[in-house]
């Protein structure tokens, strides 16, 4: 019998208590941004965020965690405008309020495995306060805008004038692509970053105005921004969106998407000057550094589509594309979506999917940012 009341007490603490495999310690702010310390690693896979509004708030939930203390407030000590619960046995839910009835862009990032970080919008103002404080614990190295001050971003809408870039149905790739960047620059300069664009209207630009802007500047990154065409036999098959960084390939479909792109800036220039720069290049840190900028950016534009739409993923892939060529610093390629696809098509002219974009590459840029932060830090 004693066994039998064992097994059952074991039994309801495995089900008590088996619903969250992690608990959040603590939840602080620290200057501008909202630090939330677990106990155990936590996964990206585990964190959905999304937007409320009447009023507006801005919603993280955290899955497969619990509160340390289940008691403890719903905010913020003196802070009604960030609030946390219980919101299910699995799941913590961490919501900022903005009484001035603006739309809240805010996204978390790690800043270690067991630490994240949501920066407070400039609406919302700067905090003090904390709750469950965990002894002993260390205060993050920096927050957000300690490692985006400063920091130059140049956003290159593809095409423009008198190159409209691939067409399908009445529809130019020149428009969607620069309406995706000026969504881009206005999310980026939220957050903090000094932003550019190489055009702000529907003008042609040579490849040499596209780049030299990056180097005027001092770019920290730079990107372009491009919507995909498959040829007519798979117009209704190839869809979805990739994410591409300067490299030489032998994938015939990288290689023709790179075609494609580098027909109107590549006028005039013979073979062989074109294989003599190209050549100079592929080896440099740089193509390292694009390629993990190239998987940050791609990893967060699904997430923020992927809630909304059923996305097909393209991955991270390496072509010659010249454009990315004159820029001395990280640098991609960015297809946003297939023109020729029935679907793509009428996503790419929806400006929530835009939206959506717009937001993951942000998120991106900021998640490698930091990473390369944190490896200075560490070295």
């Amino acid at each position: 019998m004693k066994y039998l009341v064992k097994i059952f007490f074991i039994f309801v603490l495995v089900f008590s208590f088996g619903y969250a495999k992690n608990i959040l310690n603590d939840i602080r702010v620290d200057r501008d941004a909202v630090i939330l310390d677990f106990r155990d690693k936590v996964s990206s896979k585990d964190i959905k965020s999304f937007a409320l509004t009447s009023p507006v708030r801005s919603v993280y939930d955290i899955k497969n965690t619990m509160l340390r203390d289940s008691k403890s407030g719903a905010s913020l000590k003196n802070n009604s405008k960030i609030r946390f619960a219980q919101f299910r046995k699995d799941v913590v839910r961490v919501v900022l309020s903005n009484p001035k009835s603006e739309r809240i862009v805010g996204y978390i990032s790690p800043l270690s495995p067991r630490q994240y970080i949501i920066p407070i919008p400039k609406a919302l103002g700067t905090f003090n306060g904390s709750v469950a404080p965990v002894k002993n614990k260390p205060a993050p190295k920096a927050t957000i805008s300690d490692m985006i001050r400063g920091e130059v971003i140049v956003i290159d809408p593809g095409h423009g004038g008198k190159d409209p870039g691939a067409m399908s149905q009445g529809k130019r790739e020149k428009d969607v692509v620069l309406a995706i960047a000026k969504r881009l620059k206005a999310k980026l300069k939220k957050v903090g970053y000094t932003v550019y664009l190489t055009r702000e209207n529907d003008r042609f630009l040579t490849l040499g105005q596209r780049t030299k802007l990056a180097d005027k500047k001092n770019a920290k990154i730079f990107i372009s921004i491009h919507a995909n065409a498959a040829p007519k036999k798979s117009v209704n098959v190839l869809h979805g969106i990739e994410t591409f960084f300067l490299q030489n390939t032998r994938d015939s479909r990288s290689q023709g998407v790179a075609a494609r792109e580098n027909a109107s800036v590549l006028q005039g220039t013979n073979k062989t000057s074109k294989d003599v720069i190209l050549s100079s290049v592929l080896s440099g840190p740089k193509i390292l550094l694009s390629n993990k900028l190239a998987i940050d950016v791609q990893s967060h534009m699904l997430g923020a589509l992927s809630p909304h739409y059923k996305v097909y993923d393209g991955g991270v892939r390496h072509a010659p594309f010249w454009v990315l060529v004159g820029a001395s610093r990280p640098s991609i390629l960015v297809e946003v979506g297939y023109i020729t696809h029935p679907t793509d098509r009428i996503r790419l002219f929806n400006a929530q999917y835009q939206d959506k974009v717009a937001q993951g590459i942000a998120d991106g840029v900021t998640q490698y940012l930091i990473n390369r932060t944190k490896e200075i830090d560490d070295l």
